[in-house]
């Protein structure tokens, strides 16, 4: 059996809870708030997984475990995820911000790098949104 592309619920909410203390503040309960209601309407839908679903919300904030940032929260969530192996979480990480799959129209401080700024991009060109990143950017509101 192949490894999934996203943690199981035990997981995730260690990776929440060892990143709580390297930066306190209410983006945590926020994550868990979105995971509930995630996880309550994937189950709803019936062709969703309300596992997935809990595991994307709770984790789609994760970049915010390296400080106070916007665009960067974005960048640092992304590649967290991937080197963690988790493509599936890295992904919302990036589209819970992006609506539009349009850099530009991001809604915050451009507060990274011009090559991260590069990564991004070129990461939403490529991605397909389906129904787990649009549950997610609607949770997240």
């Amino acid at each position: 059996m192949s490894k999934r592309n996203w943690p199981d619920r035990k997981e995730a909410e260690q990776i929440l809870k060892e990143a709580e203390p390297l930066n306190p503040g209410p983006w945590v309960n926020h994550c868990r708030v979105a995971a509930e209601r995630a996880e309550k309407i994937a189950a709803a839908c019936g062709d969703m997984d309300p596992e997935k679903a809990y595991v994307l919300g709770l984790l789609h904030d994760i970049g915010r475990r390296f400080g106070v940032k916007h665009l960067g929260h974005v960048y640092d969530g992304y590649v967290y995820m991937m080197k963690l192996g988790y493509p599936d979480v890295a992904k919302i990480c990036l589209t819970h911000s992006f609506s539009t799959q349009n850099i530009h129209e991001y809604i915050g401080r451009f507060d990274i790098a011009e090559e991260q700024q590069k990564v991004l991009e070129e990461a939403l060109v490529i991605c397909e949104y389906d129904d787990y990143d649009r549950l997610i950017q609607l949770c997240d509101s």
